[in-house]
């Protein structure tokens, strides 16, 4: 029941649910026809207070470590800049 709550039928009434979960499951059916499969993955939250913390206490370790002109001519070089 992803992104489908308890009481979305009590809300919106059993044959907008039920027309919803058709539309979603013939919308499935047609990607997996592709050879497609669903997957679920799991991502830092970019957004959050915490990671922009972490994000920048890394990029500070880095940034003063003594290899850090090192590690940055190694970025340049591999990157398409």
């Amino acid at each position: 029941m992803l992104h489908v709550t308890r009481d979305a039928g009590e809300k919106h009434g059993n044959a907008t649910l039920n027309a919803t979960r058709a539309k979603v499951r013939a919308h499935r059916a047609r990607l997996r026809a592709q050879g497609l499969r669903p997957i679920q993955i799991w991502v830092p939250d970019v957004r959050a207070a915490s990671f922009r913390a972490e994000a920048h206490r890394q990029s500070q370790a880095v940034a003063s470590s003594r290899q850090a002109h090192d590690d940055q001519s190694f970025i340049d070089a591999v990157s398409d800049a």
